[in-house]
């Protein structure tokens, strides 16, 4: 039984919610999203919120059921606060700007990286060096911020590349000559 799926999600004020048999679709001051959910799980408004409820009762739907109410709660919040994830740059002569749609990063190769940024996203940089990607849909937003960081992985012998903020890496220590 999936006690998850079971919880309402309460609808803030400004957020209009239109649930049909696609899925569910939220709109609200930040943008508007439209949330697919899985077979056999519906969605309802109900009192000013939104039900998720299962189609029949079998067992192997209780996953989907606490799945979909998580991704409905989602697409509320990133309407109405949004999402972020926030990136650091270390390394000597690294760096990031933008240039229209798209980042171009020195990240110590022998040619500057350009990375697209995909609709429905913004970034901003600040200093060169700490880049913030901000949206409404939240596996949007953590994608692009993880194709950001494997551009140029964190090192755990130099310490340098691209981390999360706030992300601790564990130096290793390099070879001792003898």
């Amino acid at each position: 039984m999936s006690r998850i799926g079971k919880k309402p999600v309460e609808i803030p004020k400004g957020v209009t919610v239109k649930a049909d048999a696609g899925g569910v679709d939220v709109k609200g001051p930040k943008g508007q999203m439209k949330q697919a959910l899985p077979p056999g799980i519906s969605a309802a408004v109900e009192d000013g919120n939104i039900v998720t409820k299962k189609s029949a009762d079998d067992v192997e739907l209780n996953k989907f059921h606490g799945l979909a109410r998580s991704l409905v709660n989602n697409a509320v919040l990133g309407v109405t606060e949004g999402w972020k994830k926030e990136l650091d740059i270390v390394g000597v002569g690294y760096r990031a700007e933008m240039k229209g749609q798209q980042i171009h990063l020195a990240l110590g190769y022998s040619h500057p990286v350009v990375f697209d940024i995909p609709k429905g996203i913004d970034v901003a940089i600040d200093k060169q060096t700490h880049i913030t990607v901000t949206g409404v849909d939240r596996q949007l937003v953590g994608q692009v911020a993880a194709n950001l960081r494997r551009l140029r992985e964190p090192d755990p012998y130099q310490q340098k590349g691209v981390r999360y903020t706030g992300e601790v890496l564990k130096k290793k220590a390099g070879k001792t000559g003898a």
